[in-house]
């Protein structure tokens, strides 16, 4: 077997495990696995599956934190054959019934940490038949509707020969929901073909080998996530799991104990880090490469990465879900002459820039991102309408403004729900956030527009400054000053302790609007307004 002949996301477990059978696979804390045991694992867990009657494209939701036990999970799911539905912990019980129900999962494959969130939802999801958790739970109270089995007594009872069950490269193998413009989470159909192709393109550009190692901070059930261990084990590389970002510092030791060579992260992880640790002032000898994706980071951010690491590769990417994770990434080579740029497609996807009219846009002309490739996703689960919207006869339409230099070298402009139009001038948020968070005692922003009825919207900073530093209304009104245009200055400023995040590290902007026009709990912010 070789990279070639890959065509199932399981080939790169199967082709490390037969090519480099002591090689690490995965490291947590002080437990570590080499591929041969853990596809051993895996084949016993699929081995289970198949034998308690998961047939080809049942859903299993998978409830985990990072851990050996979800990899194993992961890949038994693809091995019997289901389709594995990933789901964030983090999701309040409505949501997470909604999913449930929605792809009608079949199983459940939990963390005992998890048991209240399934003891409250269990007699809601009729389509469940059982919960497997990673632990023995003594006197389990949960519905007759679920029958709940042990991951440990599966492992050491069952045969670990290869699973009998065939799939092909247009199977579905995960569907991952995102937050939808109806307000209900949507569901990212991927297939073994979207998920290989693009793996393949960010192995060859990252240049991996068996002897990479990254820092896994980032969720699995987040496709940023997903990716860093599918495009290790496709070479035969290590992943270092982290859970405990909360404590910065203990993840940069954890970082120079397992001489990791790679670590990724979204912008609000790099602020943190520049802001809350000691990461600019370490060493890391064994550090390769950064990679950033999950938005845009500010070029500002960027400078001082490139400053503290000038001898490590830095890749600022670009992509999204719905496209398995990566469509774009600039070339650490050129970072300094093109900061603020996103790029150029990776391998085997085309990306063009296009008008409201449906034409191509010139140089520098504003337009809609718009992907094509084998990577991208087949639709969103039971909603066609929504994946009309989006997959159209020319490609995916991101929902991404952007404009393209001469060179070939693409700049995102803002989102087009970020959009905001004041007194008629027209321009996206995003612009704003990169003038301001340049100021010296802004570690965060975040602005977001608001309907007024005098010039059709506003729009409202919610600011994180420095600990102990106290800024005011006129301070940023002259940082503002010949930076941008007045009509471009925010109206209002909020100022809290943190921005509210999902699991992944992004904003939710949607929990600021919120509750600016519908508050609920004057604590959300712990803030002052300044008129």
């Amino acid at each position: 077997m070789n990279f070639n002949s890959f065509t199932l996301i399981q080939h790169f477990l199967e082709f490390s495990a037969e090519k480099f059978p002591e090689n690490i696979a995965v490291i947590h804390g002080n437990n570590r696995i080499n591929f041969a045991l853990l596809d051993k694992h895996v084949n016993s867990m699929a081995n289970f599956l198949i034998k308690n009657n998961i047939e080809k494209r049942d859903r299993v939701g998978l409830l985990f934190k990072n851990s050996i036990e979800y990899i194993i999970a992961y890949f038994a799911i693809l091995k019997a054959g289901g389709i594995a539905v990933p789901l964030n912990s983090e999701y309040s019980i409505k949501s997470l019934t909604y999913i449930i129900n929605d792809c009608s999962i079949k199983g459940l494959i939990c963390q005992k940490t998890n048991y209240k969130i399934i003891k409250n939802i269990a007699s809601d999801i009729p389509n469940t038949k059982w919960i497997l958790f990673d632990e023995i739970i003594e006197n389990y109270k949960i519905p007759k509707v679920l029958n709940t089995i042990n991951m440990k007594d599966i492992l050491e009872s069952e045969s670990d020969g290869h699973p009998e069950r065939r799939s092909i490269d247009c199977d579905i193998t995960s569907i991952f929901y995102t937050s939808g413009s109806t307000g209900k989470p949507k569901g990212v159909t991927l297939s073994h073909l979207n998920w290989v192709t693009n793996t393949k393109s960010i192995m060859t550009y990252l240049k991996l080998t068996h002897n990479d190692r990254v820092l896994v901070i980032l969720p699995f059930h987040y496709c940023y996530g997903k990716s860093l261990l599918h495009t290790h084990f496709m070479v035969g590389g290590s992943v270092v799991l982290e859970n405990r970002f909360a404590y910065p510092n203990v993840v940069l030791d954890t970082m120079k104990k397992e001489k990791v060579t790679g670590f990724s992260g979204v912008p609000s992880t790099f602020y943190i880090l520049l802001s809350h640790s000691t990461f600019a002032k370490q060493k890391f000898p064994h550090l390769r490469y950064i990679t950033q994706a999950g938005g845009a980071m500010a070029p500002s951010t960027i400078k001082k990465l490139i400053d503290i690491f000038p001898d490590k590769k830095i890749f600022i990417m670009y992509g999204a879900t719905e496209a398995s994770a990566r469509l774009s990434y600039l070339d650490p080579n050129v970072l300094d002459k093109k900061i603020g740029s996103i790029g150029k497609a990776i391998p085997n996807v085309e990306l063009s820039i296009v008008k409201d009219n449906g034409k191509e846009a010139d140089i520098l002309e504003t337009g809609e991102i718009i992907a094509r490739g084998t990577n991208i996703m087949s639709g969103y689960w039971n909603d066609p309408q929504e994946t009309n919207r989006v997959l159209k006869k020319n490609g995916y339409h991101t929902g991404d403004l952007a404009k393209m230099d001469k060179d070939g070298y693409i700049y995102i402009i803002g989102r087009k729900k970020d959009m905001v139009k004041v007194g008629g001038n027209r321009f996206s948020t995003k612009e704003v956030e990169e003038i301001l968070i340049q100021h010296p005692r802004i570690v965060e922003i975040a602005v977001i527009g608001i309907q007024d009825s005098i010039l059709g919207e506003t729009t409202t900073a919610f600011i994180v400054t420095k600990p102990d530093i106290h800024i005011d209304e006129q301070d940023i009104r002259l940082f503002c000053s010949g930076k941008m245009p007045q009509y471009m200055w925010p109206k209002n400023y909020i100022f809290i302790s943190k921005l509210p995040k999902n699991s992944a590290g992004k904003v939710m902007k949607e929990i600021l609007r919120e509750n600016i026009q519908q508050p609920k709990e004057k604590s959300v912010f712990e803030s002052k307004r300044i008129a």
